[in-house]
């Protein structure tokens, strides 16, 4: 029987972006992080093509056209996060055909938010879709993952994609890229009169950079110096006996990695246990380890992070990788116009740009978005 024909084909379906509460700079050494989908979402329409090309309109950016022939190098700009996604399904094996996709997206660009995780995988759901590919979850994941590292050049894990795929509503995702596992584990801020305030700095955030890359790399050559597969083999207790062992430029980045780990192992227990507060002063310590031994952050998301927390907030930290971004809060609700006011005046103060304030909760992963006229 022949192939039913893909020609005029449609769907449409969305991904959101995701906040990682706490784990930061662990999936990429097989640690643990805790992330959760946030409300704001990418959306992809798409219809199926006669040929192979690919057609790519989003709002506020000019058009793009390349073929389903791409290779890494020929496709640059933002365009290079749904080309590497094309190239990815390719690469596997499948069978991609020319489609015209229409983007929109209410996921910030830069703000630390995987905005690039939320369109990778909106993109590959789409085609995958369009395509009649019989892929799971984890496969988008990897083909995702694909894109960002080997197409677009950014040497990230697999935690963005993997919370966009996997959110759920009212539960974080425990993330374990050891063995690239999920397990939901509840939280609902409001049923404790809290609130997860994301503060974006207004700093772009880029992966793409020497920066992150020397960091991973600096990752690696510790595990190796160690003799261990990777930082993840390590715990706190031992941790002291293993950073004598090492070079000295390797000690804040190890040190960073086993106690976020572990500090991450302290959030879960408190989440089951419904003590939600009681994670403020860990989402600190956090923000800490990751100035001062990961070195990733800057005064912007520094003055945010204190600014909020004089103001009320019972922890705070930069989430994402850094080097601009944002700050996640954790704040008591009857606390959260002292907040935003207090990080306003402190930016004004310092002549920092204007921050923006977006109230967040844990919400439903990756699917598919009505549409009517769909075949």
């Amino acid at each position: 029987m022949a192939a039913r024909p893909l020609t005029g084909r449609r769907a449409t379906w969305s991904a959101p972006g995701r906040v990682n509460l706490i784990g930061e700079h662990t999936d990429y050494n097989d640690g643990l992080a805790l992330p959760f989908a946030i409300p704001m979402r990418t959306t992809v329409h798409g219809v199926a093509r006669e040929d192979t090309s690919v057609r790519v309109s989003s709002t506020g950016r000019d058009p793009i056209e390349f073929g389903t022939s791409a290779t890494p190098g020929t496709v640059i700009g933002w365009g290079a996060y749904v080309a590497g996604v094309v190239w990815a399904m390719s690469s596997a094996g499948h069978r991609v055909p020319g489609v015209d996709l229409e983007i929109t997206s209410e996921v910030p660009v830069g703000a630390g938010l995987s905005s690039s995780a939320a369109l990778e995988c909106a993109v590959a759901l789409t085609v995958a879709d369009i395509a009649a590919l019989a892929l799971g979850a984890e496969d988008i994941v990897t083909i995702a993952r694909r894109a960002e590292n080997d197409f677009v050049g950014a040497p990230t894990g697999a935690l963005d994609q993997t919370a966009s795929m996997f959110g759920r509503t009212g539960h974080l995702v425990c993330f374990d890229a050891l063995t690239m596992s999920c397990e939901a584990v509840p939280c609902e801020p409001e049923g404790e009169g809290l609130v997860l305030l994301v503060i974006d700095s207004g700093v772009v955030h880029r992966h793409v950079g020497g920066a992150y890359a020397r960091r991973r790399a600096g990752c690696a050559d510790a595990a190796a110096q160690l003799g261990v597969p990777s930082l993840r083999a390590l715990d706190v207790g031992s941790l002291d006996r293993h950073l004598a062992r090492l070079d000295s430029r390797y000690q804040p980045l190890v040190r960073h990695v086993v106690t976020e780990n572990e500090r991450v192992r302290r959030t879960v227990e408190h989440l089951r246990a419904r003590r939600l507060r009681e994670v403020g002063p860990l989402l600190t310590e956090s923000h800490a380890s990751l100035r001062d031994d990961f070195a990733v952050s800057i005064r912007e998301l520094d003055v945010a992070v204190v600014a909020a927390i004089d103001a009320g907030a019972l922890g705070a930290r930069l989430t994402g990788g850094g080097f601009g971004g944002s700050v996640i809060a954790l704040v008591p609700r009857e606390r959260m116009d002292d907040v935003v006011q207090g990080v306003q005046g402190e930016y004004a103060d310092r002549g920092f740009g204007t921050p923006s304030f977006m109230p967040v909760a844990p919400s439903a992963g990756a699917g598919p978005t009505s549409d009517p006229t769909r075949r």
